[in-house]
């Protein structure tokens, strides 16, 4: 009988936020989760995950690369089992979806 491993979502969620801000928008030195660039990240029972993003425009030019590479850095959690990449312009993304360690290192504080 194998013995099943649960893992309380809330805790991979934290790995996964983890994961996502080593991934970085080549235009501007700090990473898309900080940017404000990842709107919501759902995991069921099943570890199924679901990323909700956005990028700051619908013209960046990594917008056919980032989607893929945050579902490949975040695919590699071995705990999960499936990931999916939305992108979103709903809302817009704008300098105020931040954090005030972002905007510190980009010098608008």
């Amino acid at each position: 009988m194998s013995e099943e491993i649960t893992i309380d979502t809330q805790e991979l969620g934290e790995k996964i936020v983890k994961v996502l801000k080593t991934i970085y928008d080549p235009e501007i030195p700090v990473d898309i989760y900080e940017l404000g660039l990842i709107y919501d990240v759902f995991v069921n029972e099943d570890n199924d995950v679901k990323i909700l993003m956005t990028l700051t425009s619908p013209n960046c030019p990594v917008a056919e690369t980032l989607p893929v590479e945050v579902e490949e850095k975040v695919k590699s959690l071995d705990e999960l089992k499936d990931v999916e990449v939305e992108i979103t312009f709903d809302p817009p993304w704008t300098q105020e979806l931040m954090s005030e360690e972002a905007k510190l290192e980009l010098g608008m504080l």
